[in-house]
C-alpha cells in the first residue's frame, strides 16, 4: 500500500510540473520522449548528421591547411539557419539548457568512438569563454559539450587549460563577414603541464571562419603536445 501511495504521488507530482515546465520534443513538440533528452527518437535520428569524423581530408579539415596544425577533425552537424541545430544551440547558449549540449557531445562521442583516427585522444580541451559571459550563461557550453561526450567515452578527461581573458559579442549567429573584433580570437594558455605528451581533442560548438579554432591550437602548441584533433558539434556550410 505505501509503494502504491508513493508510485501515486509520484505520478501526480510529475503531472503537476509538467503543466508548467512540459518536457517536449524542440522539434515537433510530442511530450514522447526520454527524461534526458530534448528531441525525441524520430527527430534526433532526421538531425542533419554529416558523418565527417569517418573521411580523411574532409571539408574541415581542409579549412585549416596552412593555418594551424590539426591532425584530424569533424563536426556532428551541418548547422543553418532556422533549423533545429540553430535551435539546439541557441537553447544551449542562452537558455541555459544543458540536456542540449549533452546531446551534442553525445553525438560527437558516438561518431568517434569505433574509429581509429580519433582512438588515440587523451583529454578533451573545450575551447573557452571569457569569465563575464560565463558568469551570465551559468556554464561554458563547450564543457558542456565535452560533457555529453564523457557520456559516451568515460575515460577521456576535460583539460581546460585554455583561458580567454576578454569578453566579446557572441559570434555565433553573426555572417562571416561580420566577424570583425580583433579580440575575439585572443587565448592565454593558463597551465601548460597536462598537454604537455598528450594527444589533444579540442571541441568547440560551431565552426564556421574557423578563427577561433585557429588561434585555439596556435596558442595550445605552445604547451608542446603530442597531437591535436578537433571536433566541433556543428559546422557552418
Amino acid at each position: 500500500m505505501l509503494l502504491l501511495f508513493y508510485n501515486k504521488v509520484v505520478n501526480y507530482t510529475r503531472a503537476f510540473l509538467h503543466l508548467f515546465y512540459p518536457h517536449i520534443c524542440l522539434e515537433c513538440g510530442t511530450d514522447q520522449l526520454l527524461a534526458h533528452s530534448v528531441l525525441c527518437t524520430t527527430c534526433e535520428n532526421n538531425l542533419p548528421y554529416t558523418d565527417l569524423f569517418q573521411i580523411e581530408n574532409n571539408m574541415i579539415e581542409k579549412v585549416f591547411l596552412g593555418r594551424c596544425k590539426i591532425s584530424t577533425a569533424g563536426a556532428g552537424l551541418f548547422f543553418s539557419k532556422d533549423s533545429i541545430v540553430q535551435i539546439l544551440i541557441f537553447e544551449l547558449k542562452y537558455k541555459q539548457n544543458k540536456k542540449a549540449g549533452w546531446l551534442l557531445g553525445r553525438i560527437i562521442g558516438s561518431a568517434i568512438q569505433q574509429l581509429s583516427r580519433f582512438n588515440t585522444i587523451d583529454l578533451l580541451i573545450p575551447i573557452p569563454i571569457s569569465r563575464k559571459k560565463e558568469r551570465q550563461r551559468g556554464f561554458n557550453q563547450s564543457i558542456i559539450i565535452c560533457e555529453g561526450i564523457q557520456q559516451i567515452l568515460p575515460a577521456l578527461k576535460i583539460a581546460s587549460v585554455l583561458k580567454k581573458p576578454r569578453s566579446t559579442r557572441s559570434q555565433t549567429f553573426k555572417g562571416r563577414l561580420q566577424r570583425t573584433d580583433p579580440f575575439e580570437h585572443v587565448f592565454v594558455l593558463a597551465d601548460p603541464t597536462p598537454i604537455k605528451g598528450a594527444s589533444l581533442l579540442l571541441i568547440d560548438d560551431v565552426i564556421t571562419t574557423g578563427a577561433t579554432i585557429e588561434a585555439a591550437a596556435n596558442c595550445l602548441w605552445w604547451g608542446q603536445p603530442l597531437s591535436i584533433s578537433l571536433a566541433a558539434a556543428t559546422y557552418t556550410l
